[in-house]
């Protein structure tokens, strides 16, 4: 509980217990002359302190005092029995109005620094000009920066880089508010986490797992959960088609600007999906703050469940992880929805749509669309230090639309580089075999209709 609230407490309590003295002279007013013997009983009485529960002694003139105060208010006497606020109080008297503006102005500069090192800076600059004032007390700083709301913050990114100080000048001018979006699937949420617990590989190597979620905004529900030894684009795409595959297409997907998240294949994928992707400013992990409190149940309740399994591996690490998803936490009642993360998603209204069925399908769309020259010397387009062959038919092209994946090179698709349809699979120049077979005819070139 604040200062505040507790000294709004104790007020509350004193004025509740002076009622209960002298509200019975008000409700029976003594004959005349009787007054003074009934508080004389009053004063002759123990009573239960109303802070510290311990029995303790009113004086008459007290009792008295409250009395003619109770008497004396028609409307409300429990109100006027209440302690009176100081008139000095919240101005902060110890600290002259020049010192108050030096705190200001050196919170302004250094909101990182702690409470005492700006204490022991306002005292610095009091020796070398004493004419600010007196030299106030670490508890009286203390009091004055947390009523002006000079809180000590908490640094943001490398100091003096731009993202850092985007992150600073937005946290000072904006609020920070919950929010939710209003339907199933409106937004989902995407994240990797650096887990604690190490699994144990193949090549008989210990590693740490990340693991790649994606929550619904709405519901909470995870849509998928998976671990993997690296958070590369490569990743984030195979857990994200997971995802969509199992739930159905959002109208948008909130990520942080991890490498991952901002690589062509998955920028140029979800556009294709018609998913708006929107990234949280840099060094503001609050922007996603479900995803970050999902962390703490991976930390806290799933990976301690895990901790006797001397060799975790990571295929049972993730069998592990998708049976407590599936079975306790899309099923458990959430706080502040009243109902299960599952019972949410399926009675809620809902703005998804359907998901590609083929998994080749979702493979090709979170490829990166790049162009080429084509070689005219024999037909060809070289990728990644590859070389591919164009079919004679689109020999006429000089520039070429390919789209592919860059961990990928055994998918390659030729596309139209205005509408972006697959016109057809491209595949790696084989000098053998054009070696040892005829050559083809060509194709004539294609006729575009008017």
């Amino acid at each position: 509980m604040s200062n505040e609230s507790s000294a709004a407490r104790s007020h509350e309590k004193w004025a509740r217990f002076r009622f209960s003295l002298v509200g019975p002279l008000l409700a029976a007013p003594p004959k005349r002359g009787e007054l003074k013997a009934k508080l004389q009983e009053l004063a002759a009485q123990k009573w239960l302190h109303p802070i510290s529960g311990q029995w303790a002694d009113f004086g008459l003139s007290s009792i008295e005092r409250w009395y003619y105060i109770a008497l004396n208010e028609k409307q409300n006497p429990l109100e006027a029995l209440r302690r009176k606020r100081r008139c000095d109080q919240g101005g902060h008297p110890a600290m002259s109005t020049q010192l108050r503006q030096k705190l200001a102005t050196q919170h302004q500069q250094h909101p990182n620094w702690s409470y005492q090192l700006h204490a022991d800076n306002l005292l610095a600059i009091l020796e070398q000009d004493p004419q600010l004032g007196t030299k106030p007390s670490y508890a009286s700083v203390l009091r004055f920066m947390k009523a002006h709301g000079l809180f000590k913050r908490p640094r943001r990114g490398p100091a003096g880089s731009p993202g850092a100080q985007a992150a600073e000048r937005r946290f000072e001018s904006r609020e920070i508010r919950s929010y939710e979006s209003e339907h199933v699937n409106a937004l989902w949420h995407l994240d990797f986490h650096h887990g604690s617990l190490r699994v144990l590989l193949e090549n008989g190597q210990w590693a740490y797992p990340i693991l790649l979620c994606i929550l619904d905004d709405h519901s909470r529900l995870c849509c998928h959960a998976q671990w993997y030894l690296s958070e590369g684009a490569q990743d984030l795409c195979h857990g994200l088609c997971q995802a969509l595959q199992k739930r159905a297409l959002p109208r948008a997907l909130m990520s942080d600007n991890g490498s991952a998240m901002l690589a062509a294949e998955t920028v140029q994928g979800l556009a294709r999906l018609s998913i708006v992707h929107e990234t949280t400013l840099p060094y503001s992990p609050y922007q996603n703050g479900k995803q970050e409190s999902f962390w703490g149940q991976i930390e806290g309740r799933l990976l301690p469940m895990l901790e006797g399994v001397t060799d975790l591996t990571l295929r049972l690490l993730n069998e592990s992880t998708q049976a407590w998803v599936e079975m306790e936490y899309n099923h458990k009642t959430h706080s502040e929805l009243g109902m299960s993360p599952l019972r949410a998603y399926i009675d809620h209204k809902d703005v998804g749509r359907p998901c590609p069925a083929s998994t080749a399908d979702l493979q090709l769309v979170f490829t990166s669309e790049l162009i080429r020259t084509q070689r005219r010397s024999d037909g060809t387009i070289s990728l990644g230090g590859v070389r591919f062959e164009i079919p004679s038919r689109y020999g006429h092209f000089q520039r070429m639309s390919v789209r592919v994946a860059a961990w990928d090179l055994s998918r390659v698709h030729l596309c139209d580089p205005i509408s972006g349809t697959i016109l057809c699979r491209l595949y790696p120049l084989d000098k053998h075999r054009n070696a040892q077979g005829e050559r083809a005819l060509k194709a004539p070139p294609m006729v575009v209709p008017a």
